[in-house]
């Protein structure tokens, strides 16, 4: 199955929100109750996916034009990591996050942070991420991890 991750397209928004909305309540869903997914889910409609395209370096993954999943990069902080559900385990994700690292070495940036859910938190760990502390609101916990990259290390 041959993947291709690029730079994410206005044309892209509807099927982006439709990736991370279908994640939230499909896998995030064991980890945060109902009330916690829709107030999350607020932020990832079809506009605020748009602007967000405007606004960060948003990377997609597809194949046979079928877009599998999303990451982005905000500065040195990796956010909207989402893969479908059908897809999740199959390396889409470590494909976006790889391609993620290249972008952030070729802008200099030597540690990468992402706002993790608790549900991700054991992908992050595996690709070298340590946990840095907790943050809880509400009923929601996000889990703050980091990543030192060194120019000498493969991704």
């Amino acid at each position: 199955m041959p993947i291709e991750i690029r730079p994410a397209r206005a044309s892209d928004a509807h099927a982006i929100s439709r990736v991370i909305i279908s994640a939230l309540h499909v896998s995030n869903a064991r980890d945060y109750a109902p009330e916690v997914i829709e107030r999350v889910e607020q932020s990832f409609s079809v506009e605020r996916v748009a602007q967000l395209i405007d606004t960060r370096q948003v990377l997609v993954a597809e194949c046979n034009r079928q877009l599998l999943g999303t990451a982005s990069l905000d500065g040195e902080v990796v956010r909207t990591v989402f893969i479908d559900p059908p897809m999740q385990g199959q390396g889409v994700g470590r494909l976006l996050m790889l391609a993620i690292t290249r972008l952030a070495r070729e802008q200099g940036i030597a540690e990468l942070l992402v706002p993790s859910s608790l549900t991700a938190r054991g992908f992050y760990q595996r690709l070298g991420f340590e946990l840095q502390r907790e943050v809880v609101d509400g009923a929601e916990r996000t889990l703050v991890m980091a990543r030192r990259l060194q120019a000498d290390l493969p991704d």
